[in-house]
This record gives C-alpha cells, structure tokens and sequence, in this order.
C-alpha cells in the first residue's frame, strides 16, 4: 500500500483546507519544493499535489509552484487541480508527472477521460469526491446528483488507473478516514482506490492496511503529517509491511 504525503497549492503557498473550503485554510508553508523534499527524505517516493485555485479555475493557476516540486522531488508525482484538456494532461506528462488527477473532468465529460486513460496508460487517476456519498465538482463547491459508485462503475473498463475517493465532509478535519465507505467503493469497483480525507493518525495506515486485499492501493494523508500527529517514516513501514 502507497502513503501519499499531499502538497495542496493555493496562491504558490502550502495549505490544507478543512472541507474543501478556500476560506478555511490553513498556510504551512511558502516553499512547497522544499516540503517536497522533506517528504523524499522521509522515505517518501510518491507525492499528491493539488492545484486548489486550479481547481476553481480550470486551468493551472500554481505551475511554478508545481515545476519546483518536481525539480525537487526525485520520485512519483501525481498531479491535480483543474486539468481538462488533452494539453494540460500531456503536457504535465511532459514535464515529468507520474499521474494525472481529473475529477470535474470525469463527471462532465467521461468520455474525453477515457480517451486520456487509452492515450496515457496507467496514468490517469479519477477523483471520486464525495459529500454524503454523491460526487462534488468544481473543486467541491457543487454537488451532483451521481453517486459515487456510479460515477466510478462508468471507467471500469476504461483503463484508468485508480479511483481517488475522498470523503469532504472529513477533509482536513482529523476525523478519521471514511473506512466503511472506501473498503464498500474498493468491494464493488474493479479499479484500485485510493483514500483520502480526514487521516488522523497510525491507526487509520493500519486499518487501511488490513483492507489492502479488497483493493485499498494506497492513502492520501496531510494535516496529520503537518501537526505532527502522523510520522510519514512510521506510515510508510507500516503501508509496505
């Protein structure tokens, strides 16, 4: 199992929002290449890195930010926030992101994401966000009415890599991640899930850990790693064990 450390972007800072709220953020940091490569020497080689105001925007709003952490950081970079054309997604693969993130993209315009999964295998994630169990676009703001298993039962033949499936109502918040609700998603899909939302601590690297065989491929985590309630070196010896 992956542990993702996250780098979310807003306005070139370190922040994590709580619930996907622009305006309860909370800065980390002004130097997000340098974060990045505390992760790496953590033991780290695989990072999640959100481009917030791209999200809202449609566009990359936070490039220089992400071209410092990938100069930075020597292993895999995977990528989100706003991408939702074919340039953006390959020319991110051109300057050397693993994987590319799409979650608006998926629910409005499936098809182009599966045109992205068979030009680009393995690398195409889709986001699956979730606020009461239906998926939430436009960097959360809206709410669809599409559940989250249907959303993700549309690319199951599609070649996408993984699902990202993250509970807003826990983002940011130390909750605890949502496990009953990534363990039935990971049961019922075909694709790789990835949790995200609302890590608190060890325990949450664990109980995904035990549900690995059901299709957990990996974890997103941020603010524990941030206030320090989370050892990243801790969580990466107990996702490989």
């Amino acid at each position: 199992m992956i542990v993702f450390p996250a780098i979310d972007l807003k306005a070139g800072q370190v922040v994590r929002l709580a619930e996907g709220d622009m305006d309860r953020a909370t800065v980390y940091g002004d130097n997000p290449a340098h974060q990045a490569s505390l992760f790496a020497q953590a033991g780290s080689q695989y990072l999640h890195v959100v481009d917030l105001d791209g999200s809202f925007a449609g566009r990359a709003e936070n490039r220089e930010a992400v071209e410092g952490i990938l100069k930075s950081f020597p292993g895999h970079v995977q990528l989100g926030g706003g991408i939702r054309t074919r340039e953006a997604v390959s020319g991110w693969f051109d300057l050397g992101v693993s994987r590319v993130v799409m979650g608006t993209a998926a629910l409005k315009d499936p098809q182009f994401v599966k045109d992205m999964a068979k030009e680009f295998p393995g690398g195409i994630v889709v986001a699956v966000d979730a606020r009461d169990g239906m998926v939430a676009t436009e960097g959360w703001a809206d709410v669809s009415d599409v559940s989250v298993v249907d959303l993700a039962r549309r690319f199951e033949d599609a070649g996408v890599a993984s699902l990202l499936f993250t509970d807003i109502g826990r983002d940011g918040l130390l909750k605890g991640v949502n496990l009953d609700a990534t363990v039935e998603l990971a049961r019922r899909v075909d694709i790789p899930v990835i949790a995200s939302g609302g890590v608190k601590g060890i325990d949450d690297i664990r109980m995904l850990k035990i549900h690995e065989a059901d299709g957990i491929e990996g974890v997103i985590t941020g603010r524990a790693l941030y206030d320090g309630r989370l050892d990243l070196k801790a969580a990466i010896e107990m996702a490989e064990a």
